[in-house]
Formats: structure tokens, sequence, C-alpha cells
């Protein structure tokens, strides 16, 4: 697996992160298996610049080591096309092997403390991780770092993107929820759900928990409704 962690790449008046993403993983699938795109919260605090929630995104490849520079070059070249005046972007790609406790221990300070560049560039150095700002100041490199150590957990954030997820809308069978992409469909006390109805309302997307997009549900009147996580 080949991570690609993309930050803070958008203004209040643009497109977001997430759309970014997801719009860098179609083009990735032309050449490469993608498993999916997740989203991961970083700290929310005065002293850390962000512009909407302070959230970085991370594309999920399914690629050997030896694709990380293709991946790495192409990634940057769409983000720079892309880029907007007022961001600060920050591209990361790393493969599964690199993204060593130090990374991991990384994105799990960024939840929840300032952690700075300076570090984000010094332990992405140390382990051998294509970090590089591509604009502004360059914050985006924190939270690409981060995101690349808390998607390698597998048990962190929620997916933007996992198969055709986000074609779901409405009413659907849970069938039809479980044959977009989610695994799993369960309700927040641990009832798996095979069989019902589950009503999908716009960005209720599925959490990324042990390995898997599991979709939260609530019981209401006439079935069940997909629950928003962050």
């Amino acid at each position: 697996m080949i991570y690609v962690g993309l930050d803070d790449t958008d203004i209040l008046v643009s497109r977001g992160t997430g759309r970014l993403a997801r719009d860098v993983a179609a083009a990735l699938s032309a050449r490469f298996g993608v498993f999916g795109v997740t989203r991961h919260q970083l700290f929310v605090h005065p002293d850390v610049p962000f512009t909407s929630h302070n959230s970085c995104a991370v594309i999920h490849v399914e690629a050997p080591q030896s694709a990380v520079e293709a991946v790495f070059g192409l990634v940057r070249r769409l983000m720079l096309e892309d880029f907007i005046v007022g961001s600060d972007p920050g591209l990361a790609v790393a493969f599964a092997g690199q993204v060593v406790p130090a990374v991991v221990a990384f994105g799990q300070d960024a939840k929840s403390v300032v952690v700075s560049q300076e570090r984000a560039l010094q332990v992405a150095g140390g382990c051998g991780i294509r970090l590089e700002g591509l604009g502004g100041t360059n914050g985006g490199v924190i939270g690409a770092l981060a995101g690349v150590g808390l998607a390698s957990l597998g048990c962190d954030g929620r997916f933007l993107l996992r198969g055709k997820n986000r074609d779901l809308t409405g009413d659907c069978s849970v069938q039809e929820v479980l044959s977009s992409g989610v695994d799993v469909v369960m309700t927040l006390q641990g009832k798996q759900l095979s069989e019902g109805t589950v009503r999908v309302p716009k960005h209720a997307t599925p959490s990324f928990i042990g390995g898997k997009a599991v979709l939260f549900v609530a019981e209401v009147e006439d079935g069940y409704e997909a629950l928003k996580r962050a």
C-alpha cells in the first residue's frame, strides 16, 4: 500500500481538500488500484492555521513500493496545476514499510497538540518519506504527513470515497449499501445488519475501523438512518 497525504489545499471560497483528493484518486485509478480516500481530523486550536475544520485527506493506493516515485510525480503535478492562491498545500507519499512508529506518533500528536513543519520534515527525512510543500507557507506538510501516519493505523477517520459509496442517497437496502463498497453496516450498539432499509443522507460516510469501511446507523421508525461520524 502507498499512502498519499494531502492537506491545506484550499481557501474558504474554493473547493475543499476532500474534493481535490477524490479528483486525484480518479486520476491515479487509471494506472493503479485505489482502496479509498480517507479524511482525518486534526487539532483545532487558535495557533493552528486552517480553512474550516483542519482535516487532511489520504488516498490509499494499491501499488508496490516501486511505484512511489511515479505516484509522487503524478500527484505533485496535479496539485500544482490546481494550486489556489492563498492556500498552503503539502504532499506526503509513503509506502507502508516507511510508516514507522515515529510517523504514527506524529499523526497522533497532530490530533491533540500543535506540531511544527520542522518536526514534520525531520520525521519524514528520517524515514525516507517524500514530503514537500507546494506553495504559500508550505504549512500543509504537517497535515499531509500526519494523515499518512493516521491512515496507516486503519482505525482513524472516515471515508470520503470507498468504491461507489458516494452514489448512495435516500432509502437504500442494506445489500445496496454493502455492494457500494461499504464493508459493514452496524448500529452503535454493535448489531451488524445484513438486511433492511437504510436512509442515507448527504455526507453520511463510513468510518475507517479495523481496516474496513463501517457505516454506522441508528434505528428509526421505518428502518435505519446512516450517521455522520467525525
